[in-house]
């Protein structure tokens, strides 16, 4: 591979983590948002207990509640996945608590719950959602709030590098993953964009658009010592591509492994 000429600026301001911090992550394959379908909802108990089950690792979601609690919901709207409606946001963790996931026993857990829950038999990541104009900073502090003390292997990610910048200031233990698309975002000026995002995140490991590999950027990262993840496998044709290129599938339905096919 043709050394970049962001190279050195990367190892300086971005330095490989040290591999016996990171290394595990390579070694699980992720169910992301557990594993869902006809008999569990996405980022449910249910769906955490089949990962489990089946010895796989578990990726899942966070939202903040209206009094500063880590939620387990991947949407900013109740309206996809629950007979509720509006922001997540403006509800109480409690009222969140008793809201039934798509019609099903399961109501939206808190991280505690989930971490409760997973109780370190499998690895778990936990993607902190943020968006445009919304400080990511009082959902970190739920979020490290709910880590704290935790045992088991965990990692934190998100799109947003001032998550991963935020936990490297405030909770340096915790593994931190910068995610990463190269959708919309082609071209000098988003290979640019993201360079940026890896100096500000400095992360541990990075989390990738299977989409978008084989990826210069991508590959340069892995081989320099990054864990390279890669999400959302929903293929064979998307995990064969994921062997190859990382270390790592976060994967659903027919893109999980042979003997952990969908619900």
């Amino acid at each position: 591979m043709r050394l970049s000429p962001f190279a050195p600026i990367d190892a300086a301001l971005a330095p490989a983590p040290d591999p016996a911090r990171v290394g595990w992550l390579g070694e699980w394959e992720y169910a992301h948002r557990g594993v869902h379908g006809a008999s569990a909802a996405e980022n449910s108990p249910c769906a955490f207990a089949e990962a489990i089950r089946r010895g796989m690792g578990i990726e899942c979601d966070v939202q903040k509640s209206r009094d500063g609690r880590a939620m387990v919901f991947h949407d900013w709207e109740l309206d996809r996945l629950t007979a509720a409606s509006g922001a997540i946001g403006l509800r109480t963790a409690a009222e969140l608590e008793t809201i039934p996931i798509a019609g099903r026993e399961d109501c939206i857990p808190t991280l505690e719950r989930t971490l409760a829950q997973v109780a370190g038999a499998v690895p778990l990541l936990v993607e902190i959602k943020s968006k445009r104009g919304h400080p990511p900073a009082p959902l970190c502090h739920a979020v490290a709030r709910a880590i704290e003390g935790y045992r088991g292997r965990h990692a934190i990610m998100s799109f947003d590098p001032r998550v991963a910048r935020w936990f490297r200031r405030h909770a340096p233990a915790t593994v931190r993953g910068l995610v990463v698309t190269e959708e919309d975002a082609r071209g000098a000026r988003g290979a640019i964009g993201r360079h940026l995002a890896l100096w500000q995140a400095r992360p541990d490991f990075l989390a990738y658009d299977v989409r978008d590999l084989p990826s210069r950027f991508a590959g340069a990262q892995r081989a320099r010592g990054l864990p390279l993840l890669t999400w959302t496998v929903r293929s064979p044709e998307l995990r064969a591509r994921a062997a190859l290129h990382a270390d790592a599938p976060i994967a659903e339905g027919a893109g999980l492994s042979p003997c952990a096919h969908e619900a």
